[in-house]
């Protein structure tokens, strides 16, 4: 599902839930595409249906409500941080637009971050900024970026954004912002990611 949104082909939009099993011990949570959202868990879809029922809301906003996602961390005692913008761009080819040197110290508190959250971490650094790639949701291929206040407004993030698109081992590298972060949102959007979708991930309690 995922692999063909990446090509723009989307679930139906006909107002229902799809649920299915998640594909790792670690990532649960919910994506919401064009008036269809998918549940990934390992709990019961007779729950699931339940408690969407439950909120008493339009079925097409049941599953990102708030009541919804409170109770999905209370069965499955999970931690959720925000509904972020599920973003996606192409793969490219030859060198990235910047000059990057790799960080491989597994210490580092970025790197110690996102390996809570992907797998086969990978990070690099630029003059005022960092990049990391890791495998997420479903196995795909993710960025994050940060940028030093200091150096913004020069494009640096748009940068470092683009150069996931020449780095990732894969056709497609995903993103995630979160709504109200607007720097980020255009950031990735400039660097050609576009958006599919929204997300709810919902981690291990410890995670």
């Amino acid at each position: 599902m995922l692999d063909a949104a990446a090509k723009g082909v989307f679930p139906p939009p006909d107002g229902t839930t799809t649920v299915v099993a998640q594909t790792d011990a670690r990532d649960a949570g919910v994506l919401a595409f064009t008036a269809h959202t998918v549940v990934f868990t390992d709990e019961p879809e007779s729950w699931v249906r339940e408690a969407l029922a439950a909120t008493g809301c339009d079925p097409l906003a049941a599953s990102m409500n708030p009541r919804f996602l409170t109770a999905f961390m209370d069965r499955t005692g999970r931690l959720h941080d925000t509904i972020d913008l599920l973003t996606v761009a192409p793969a490219l080819s030859g060198p990235p637009p910047l000059a990057l040197g790799e960080v491989r110290d597994r210490e580092h508190p970025r790197v110690v971050r996102a390996l809570a959250r992907r797998d086969e971490v990978r990070m690099w650094e630029a003059p005022g900024g960092v990049l990391v790639l890791g495998r997420g949701v479903g196995g795909r291929w993710e960025a994050a970026i940060e940028v030093a206040e200091e150096v913004r407004h020069r494009g640096t993030g748009r940068q470092l954004a683009l150069a996931a698109r020449h780095l990732v081992p894969s056709e497609h590298v995903w993103s995630q912002q979160s709504p109200g972060n607007a720097r980020s949102v255009r950031v990735f959007q400039a660097a050609g990611y576009r958006p599919v979708g929204s997300e709810a991930l919902l981690l291990p309690g410890d995670g």
